[in-house]
């Protein structure tokens, strides 16, 4: 294997100055994605799966990484941080892969990153975990600047769900939370902002995941006759919660976490309930990019990518390969050395898609530097590998998911300022 990669990269200038017809790339370069495609979070994680393919499909038809086809391998994680670690091992040490795409949750994404990826120096990039304890394992040197994440943190999340909660008037709030970092430290970050901007949580309830039922759960957030609920579930789990809360008798002023913007949740927890909810999702800027992006989905898969991670994912993957592209060999190391050149910068903007990677492709051939603008817009990774970017606030309208509003980077951050 290590043979076939090197003569693959040795004959990489020979193949990317010859026409994109030359048919005779037998060199394969794996790349491995843990996600979570069954469970609670089987509503989702499929069709984010297939936002990493798409985007890996695109890299081959552009002629593949320095003349090499990219194979997707991408490994179920079941929801369960031992499953998600199982598979990463076997991708990062039978597949030899340089490169990881995920996990979803944040509770998967940590153990695999201190584990497995950090130890084996393969670079690690996720579209979805948002949990602040990747920043402060960052800053204390721990991920070895192995770790990228395509999707902002939660204390933003949290400060501008806060922040509409208020002008709302909501006045007692109850929080119910998956049991994971991801619900424990958004629902810690929201109840510390909404407190601040005079609201009082009534309770914190946390619950784990994929049971029956979660009556129990349920009943004792009503306890303090809460006018809102704040929920941070995924999917599957988050339906079943969002019933019952409602057959109880609670108020239907619901806030969610930007997991739950699925078809599937409204779906099953009935549109006419949620008519007074609202949420929050990373959101993309207007431009080429984001439409260059959107049409690929609709031409690939016959609907708008309406649902969390899909942009972050092709994103993640985009920019694994193209940073592989700039490094000139599947090496994790050398990978993480070039993402923040083809991300941010001065070089010359490369867009989603076939034309726009076959467009980086002949820049970094040429020694020109390349910025890509992705499917969520410019990236540009701070020195802990997290990125900063506008919100989304969706809700149900004529009985379908739309979006309610737009925040941008500077309303974000004024509404920060506040919670100082």
């Amino acid at each position: 294997m290590k043979t076939l990669l090197t003569s693959c990269f040795i004959g990489a200038g020979v193949l990317l100055a010859a026409s994109s017809g030359a048919s005779a790339q037998d060199c394969k370069i794996s790349v491995g994605s843990v996600l979570s495609i069954t469970g609670s979070m089987a509503a989702i994680g499929s069709a984010i799966g297939d936002a990493g393919k798409l985007a890996v499909d695109h890299f081959n038809a552009a002629g593949g990484v320095a003349g090499c086809q990219v194979n997707y391998i991408l490994r179920d994680d079941q929801g369960s941080p031992n499953v998600g670690v199982d598979a990463a091992k076997t991708l990062v040490e039978i597949e030899k892969v340089p490169i990881l795409l995920g996990a979803i949750q944040s509770g998967v994404s940590l153990p695999i990153l201190t584990s497995v990826t950090v130890p084996a120096k393969v670079t690690q990039i996720s579209c979805c975990s948002s949990a602040p304890s990747f920043t402060a394992l960052a800053e204390e040197g721990g991920t070895g600047g192995y770790w990228f994440r395509t999707l902002p943190t939660d204390r933003p999340q949290a400060g501008v769900l806060a922040t509409i909660a208020a002008e709302r008037g909501y006045k007692k709030v109850a929080i119910i939370h998956v049991n994971s970092d991801y619900g424990v430290s958004l629902a810690a970050r929201f109840r510390d902002d909404v407190q601040k901007l005079g609201a009082e949580v009534t309770d914190m309830v946390a619950y784990n995941q994929e049971q029956a039922s979660y009556r129990a759960e349920v009943n004792a957030a009503l306890q303090g006759e809460p006018d809102a609920l704040f929920l941070v579930a995924f999917p599957a789990d988050g339906a079943t919660v969002a019933r019952e809360w409602i057959s109880f008798g609670g108020s239907r002023n619901l806030i969610l976490s930007n997991a739950l913007r699925a078809d599937e949740f409204v779906e099953s927890v009935g549109a006419q309930y949620l008519t007074e909810a609202y949420g929050i999702d990373n959101a993309q800027v207007e431009g080429e990019s984001v439409e260059a992006f959107n049409a690929s989905w609709k031409e690939t898969k016959g609907s708008d990518p309406n649902g969390p991670g899909l942009h972050t994912m092709y994103d993640a993957a985009a920019v694994a390969l193209l940073a592989m592209e700039q490094a000139g060999k599947p090496d994790g190391t050398a990978i993480r050395d070039n993402v923040r050149k083809v991300t941010g910068g001065e070089g010359e903007p490369v867009y989603p898609g076939v034309e726009g990677f076959k467009k980086a492709k002949a820049l970094i051939a040429e020694g020109k530097p390349i910025r890509y603008v992705g499917a969520t817009g410019p990236i540009t990774f701070d020195a802990n590998g997290d990125v900063t970017g506008p919100y989304l606030i969706y809700g149900v309208k004529d009985g379908e998911l739309a979006t309610l509003d737009r925040w941008d980077k500077a309303r974000v951050g004024a509404a920060l300022e506040k919670l100082q």
